[in-house]
């Protein structure tokens, strides 16, 4: 490991105690390099502008900075087990290019405030993408709502229940995952706060250009308390995962449902091929191994919001202990982010069996529509619905799925789909999203 930026003279180091320091810190950092970079190119200018660094000095640094991001874009520059962390790597190539200018670069900071700064920017960019991908699944479920509808048997409690439909099953993930997209807006405000320049947590004898940070990274506004910045670390990761939470969590129900849809026993649905594996040892097998990994995602987003959050039982201002929560948060939102955005094309692509849907609606599945006929008629609705339950059997005489369904004219149900309420809800949600973030 490479000059560390913490040594001191005389100071021993072990190289067993600095690998457990160390952990997996130098392979999580990859994914905040290039922010880390970013930050620090606004913190050059920052120094520049309060005297620190010459405008000459502050040029070849950002362009050493540029350089650097350029190298490790392309592959030429590697982050690995040379240095203890991203951080100490920037200021090593600076310095090793540079000399007096790159020992200056870390003034006025500290890497407490670099690693909020670099993790506020990862987020913002990863909850825009959350955002799009949940935007991009409501759009094709409300896509295939559109198509003609088919009887589909609606479950309570894993029974039947009443007839439903391919078109009202559609229309309800497509609402759900608009709303998760407006999730991921919101969580994207709370997270949109310039940390940098609060150095350790409590500020520094220098006055900082916090104003230029800000608006040079487009932060919405400055994060002012420094100990209010190192509070925040963890709060902000939590509320970032909750909104992926949402998303998978549909996810998950969704796969649940195909899951059952695709058995024999149901045989609802037929999963295109490319979204199926085979057995190892049965010739006859294709199991729906995406969705079941589609249904399992939600686990490791889970498993990320607990970890820190057991990591918060903290004090006021920094402790080592956080820096375990870089790792639950990079893996909890890989995993969620590759499942979501599989999603869009197995919806696309995965076909109903109109025959064993029908097939599947028994005659008691109508009792309900009779029971609230005898109200219309001006039966008082408990004495229909018993009249109904004594009648099940017989409830279905004469009448079909698709009467059924014409009948059901509640807003939401499939006499009155409102499908074009939930488009416009959806081109506002884009049109909300696209100005929110380029602002």
């Amino acid at each position: 490991m490479s000059g560390l930026l913490w040594q001191k003279a005389g100071v021993q180091t072990d190289a067993r105690i600095m690998r457990f320091l160390a952990g997996d810190d130098v392979i999580l950092d990859r994914e905040f390099f290039l922010f880390d970079i970013q930050a620090s190119r606004a913190h050059v200018e920052g120094l520049r502008n309060i005297g620190i660094v010459s405008a000459d000095e502050a040029g070849a640094l950002i362009q050493e900075l540029e350089q650097l991001a350029e190298d490790f874009s392309a592959g030429r520059f590697v982050l690995d087990e040379r240095y203890e962390d991203c951080h100490s790597a920037i200021e090593a190539r600076l310095t090793e290019r540079l000399g007096d200018a790159g020992r200056r670069v870390h003034t006025g900071r500290s890497r407490n405030d670099q690693i909020l700064v670099a993790t506020r920017l990862w987020l913002k960019a990863r909850l825009e993408e959350l955002a799009g991908r949940n935007l991009e699944v409501a759009g094709v479920c409300l896509a295939r709502a559109r198509e003609p509808s088919l009887p589909l048997p609606g479950y309570t409690h894993l029974q039947r229940a009443v007839v439903s439909s391919s078109a009202m099953w559609f229309a309800g993930f497509a609402e759900s995952f608009i709303d998760n997209a407006m999730a991921a807006r919101a969580a994207f405000a709370l997270v949109d706060a310039n940390p940098l320049g609060t150095a350790a947590g409590y500020g520094v004898n220098l006055p900082l250009d916090r104003d230029h940070g800000t608006a040079a990274l487009g932060f919405a506004r400055m994060q002012i308390s420094p100990i209010y910045a190192q509070l925040s670390r963890g709060k902000f990761e939590l509320c970032a995962l909750d909104a992926l939470a949402a998303a998978v969590l549909d996810l998950r129900r969704l796969a649940w449902d195909l899951s059952l849809f695709t058995t024999g026993e149901f045989g609802f649905v037929t999963l295109p091929t490319q979204f199926t594996t085979g057995s190892s040892i049965m010739p006859n097998k294709r199991n729906p191994d995406v969705v079941e990994l589609m249904r399992a995602s939600y686990a490791p987003i889970a498993a990320a919001r607990c970890e820190i959050e057991q990591l918060l039982s903290l004090p006021s201002g920094y402790q080592r202990d956080l820096q375990l929560s870089k790792g639950s948060l990079v893996h909890g939102f890989r995993h969620g982010l590759d499942a979501l955005a599989l999603l869009p094309d197995l919806l696309r692509q995965m076909q109903w069996k109109p025959d064993a849907m029908r097939a599947a609606i028994e005659p008691a599945m109508y009792a309900t529509d009779v029971a609230i006929e005898a109200a219309l008629a001006g039966i008082p609705f408990r004495d229909a619905y018993r009249a109904a339950a004594d009648a099940s059997s017989e409830a279905g005489q004469g009448r079909t799925p698709e009467g059924s369904l014409a009948a059901r004219v509640s807003p939401g149900a499939e006499g009155q789909l409102r499908l074009d309420v939930l488009e416009a809800r959806l081109v506002q949600a884009s049109q909300a999203l696209a100005a929110f973030y380029s602002a």
